[in-house]
């Protein structure tokens, strides 16, 4: 089968179309039909090699999720599934292929009338938004800044902060474009990339939730109100300083606080449970997917070179 290998780490050239043998699942998986494939920042990250030490090698096939149907199951799993269309996370590494292979548990069955293309659109950037809002105990009626908003899951952060009752979103982008844009789906204020720009915004947050990271995050942990949270689900931009704490102390008697959310530490039957929520809401047309370009299989290269130059709104899709 066709799949995409990181043979290079850095740049996109250092991805490439190779063939691998057809999988076969193993107790607990199944094989899906990919009709799309998300890329994600996360991909990007993986690929640039910035990670640092976290086991990757050449050879890798980058992305982790996919939508399709369900071609086979391995022992242990009830053959039901297969023929079923559904979404699935593949882990940090294996979506970007033909067929891809995942655990059963990692599956959600699509509701009828939600596209493959959509699914993965939304599939984590949309949990990963609502559990970042969790657990920075968003309450209505508190102002929200989600930076780095042009992303799938900046977007999904701001859908989801105007139905959890916030009095004020701001977002930071890029251009006004994406600040019109962003505005229809919801928010009441755009700030610049560094967080200015907004005459009218407020001041301060109640909380941030930071997709961004790098040199920047100290600048934003000082926009948060008394007893304000930033919560960090990414860090495109990369590592924080190493001192950036030091904000948080700096400012004591405000009560500050920062953590990170990753959907790994979620229990499995909240995350699904949530997730087949959103796919539901998406298909009702009430979550909004937001989807920059569908391109094929072959061009995965192509895609990451639109993410490192920042032109991407919402999410890349690939079809094989």
């Amino acid at each position: 089968m066709r799949a995409v290998t990181i043979q290079e780490f850095g740049d996109p050239s250092g991805m490439v179309v190779s063939n691998l043998p057809t999988p076969v699942p193993e107790p607990g998986q199944v094989v899906i039909e990919n009709e799309a494939i998300g890329v994600g920042g996360v991909d990007a990250v993986i690929r640039r090699g910035t990670l640092g030490d976290w086991g990757f090698s050449t050879g890798l096939v980058p992305g982790s999720e996919v939508a399709g149907t369900v071609t086979a199951v391995g022992a242990g799993v009830d053959g039901s599934w297969v023929g079923r269309r559904v979404w699935a996370f593949t882990g940090t590494s294996g979506g970007y292929v033909e067929q891809a292979v995942a655990r059963v548990d990692d599956a959600v069955e699509l509701p009828a009338g939600l596209s493959a293309t959509d699914a993965v659109t939304l599939g984590s950037s949309a949990p990963v938004a609502h559990f970042a809002l969790a657990h920075a105990h968003l309450a209505p009626g508190e102002s929200v800044l989600v930076r780095g908003a042009a992303g799938s899951i900046g977007i999904a952060a701001v859908e989801l902060a105007v139905r959890g009752g916030a009095s004020a979103v701001a977002v930071t982008t890029s251009s006004a474009e994406r600040g019109d844009r962003l505005r229809e789906l919801g928010a009441t204020h755009v700030l610049d990339r560094s967080g200015g720009g907004g005459s009218a915004a407020p001041a301060a947050y109640d909380v941030i939730v930071d997709i961004v990271g790098g040199a920047g995050t100290p600048e934003f942990i000082d926009r948060l109100a008394p007893n304000g949270r930033m919560i960090a689900v990414g860090a495109i931009a990369g590592m924080p300083p190493a001192d950036f704490g030091g904000r948080l102390l700096a400012a004591f008697q405000q009560s500050r606080t920062f953590g990170t959310l990753s959907l790994d530490s979620v229990p499995a039957p909240a995350l699904a449970a949530v997730r087949a929520e959103q796919l539901a809401a998406a298909a009702r047309g009430e979550l909004h997917a937001v989807v920059h370009d569908v391109l094929p299989l072959d061009q995965a290269a192509e895609a990451h070179r639109q993410m490192d130059a920042g032109t991407v709104f919402g999410r890349i899709v690939l079809v094989p």
